[in-house]
């Protein structure tokens, strides 16, 4: 029998109604994948003793007939982003300690209500600033994918945790949080699929913000059919989130039928960037040739604006972002750091509490905020935001799916960047158009590199049509036949 640990969620699902094992068995496999691999800092706070109580609450609905969906006993690891009632929530910052929310966000408790088993918070970048999980507080998130060299590598960020978790066989699958890329383009860095879905599509509540606009819960998973089965349990409506979509959850996993003939994939020119990596090049040329294979139609288009994309979404999150940490100041909970008066307080538990991440895009954005910039630089990138906007409308006018690259390479050594922002900002360059438009977008390993590392290509849907987006991608997994894993 396969490993345990080793599996899919829709063949652990077909392994649980079988009786091959039951939930707490599968729990407990996982948890000691938790702790045999903690060198990989995977995890910010492990819960064994819930997983192991909702696993036996599992066999009992399933024993008893009543399983209650395909997520039922599934062991997930949850980013730490999400509040988990009775569980330290810290958003992988200082400034959160010890803060145990007594209420569970939406997406995580969707997922209870599914019968998923939490196994524990995962590591993530600060606030989720970041695109290397280099900015925790709590330390470097290690990939479990090593390079010929042997260096130890990011998993990519800011859901760097729960990539590590899927790529190194610590859960069955993941939650992540995608604000310019912070799903996609860890999944690439790490051989898993990262599905970002349409602005709306999950609930927000619950979720620590960094950008309004742009945050986006989503599955992190080793299969696009995991992918389509784990969105299902996420999703849904939610009055509490005014930013929630009252839209229909249809069954994803049912549009997975193999077929794309006819489907009219774009190929935007303005993602052949001038010194791109050959690699990621002739990875997306062979995607290309895989989609024509299945029997889709390749329609070259365009996307004017992207070039101003990364420049515009650098502006608006940190602007967010700046607005949303202002309640951090040490009063009501979380970290506090005492001073001579109120605003000393207020300062030093700021200070101590951030990051160096957090501050200058905190700084960042009080700065375009601020009176006489505000119209320079705010103002101006919510336009062009809309112009980003228009051009994968006008775009979806001809073509169905676009097909680009996730990132543009594969994952670093963990020192590699981190004395330059600039250089970690565009990691995010194939990601970030997507959000600042809301589409849902979608990461599917499809080769390695030199180095022996996965790289992935990514799909790009319409609005709230992720039927769509899933099928293309589950060719595309199936044409590429990647079964690439850590050592």
């Amino acid at each position: 029998m396969t490993k345990l640990t080793d599996l899919t969620i829709s063949a652990a699902r077909d392994g649980l109604n079988g009786g091959d094992f039951t939930a707490v068995e599968l729990t407990e496999a996982h948890i000691v994948a938790m702790e045999d691999a903690r060198g990989l800092n995977a995890f910010i706070t492990e819960t064994p003793d819930i997983a192991l109580e909702r696993a036996g609450e599992s066999d009992g609905r399933r024993k008893a007939g009543a399983a209650v969906g395909a997520m039922d006993g599934i062991p997930v690891a949850i980013k730490d982003l999400f509040c988990t009632e009775g569980v330290l929530t810290t958003a992988g910052s200082h400034i959160l300690d010890g803060f145990t929310p007594p209420y569970e966000s939406t997406v995580s408790g969707n997922l209870r209500a599914a019968g998923s088993v939490m196994l524990g918070k995962t590591n993530m970048d600060e606030f989720a600033m970041g695109s290397a999980n280099i900015t925790s507080y709590y330390g470097n998130v290690i990939n479990p994918w090593k390079g010929k060299d042997g260096k130890d590598l990011v998993p990519g960020g800011s859901s760097g945790g729960s990539a590590a978790a899927v790529a190194g066989r610590l859960a069955l699958a993941a939650t992540g949080t995608d604000t310019g890329g912070s799903i996609r383009q860890p999944a690439s860095f790490s051989g898993i699929v990262g599905l970002k879905p349409t602005y709306g599509r999950c609930s927000r509540w619950g979720i620590v913000a960094f950008a309004s606009s742009l945050d986006q819960a989503g599955p992190m998973t080793r299969s696009v059919r995991d992918a389509a089965i784990m969105l299902g349990a996420m999703a849904g409506h939610d009055p509490k989130d005014s930013t929630s979509a009252p839209v229909e959850v249809p069954d994803f996993e049912a549009a997975l039928n193999g077929d794309i003939k006819g489907l009219r994939v774009g190929i935007p020119k303005e993602y052949r960037m001038d010194g791109m990596d050959p690699e990621i090049d002739k990875l997306w040329s062979e995607g290309i040739d895989m989609m024509k294979d299945g029997g889709a139609e390749i329609i070259d288009v365009s996307l004017p604006n992207t070039e101003h994309a990364l420049p515009t979404y650098y502006i608006i999150a940190p602007a967010e972002a700046s607005a949303n940490l202002a309640r951090y100041d040490g009063v009501r909970y979380g970290l506090r750091v005492d001073g001579d008066s109120l605003d000393e307080m207020y300062a030093n538990t700021r200070a101590e509490g951030f990051g160096d991440e957090v501050q200058r895009r905190v700084l960042i954005g009080a700065y375009v905020l601020s009176a006489g910039f505000y119209d320079a630089y705010y103002r101006k990138a919510q336009r062009v935001r809309r112009l980003i906007s228009n051009d994968f409308k006008k775009a979806y006018e001809s073509v169905d799916v676009l097909l680009t690259p996730t990132a543009p390479s594969a994952a670093f050594a963990i020192a590699e960047k981190m004395d330059d922002p600039v250089a970690m900002y565009l990691n995010d360059v194939f990601t970030v158009p997507a959000s600042l438009a809301g589409m849902p977008g979608i990461s599917v390993p499809t080769g390695l590199s030199h180095q022996g590392l996965p790289l992935g290509l990514q799909l790009i849907g319409k609005p709230f049509d992720e039927e769509t987006l899933l099928k293309a991608a589950d060719v595309l997994e199936a044409a590429a036949g990647f079964d690439g894993r850590p050592a």
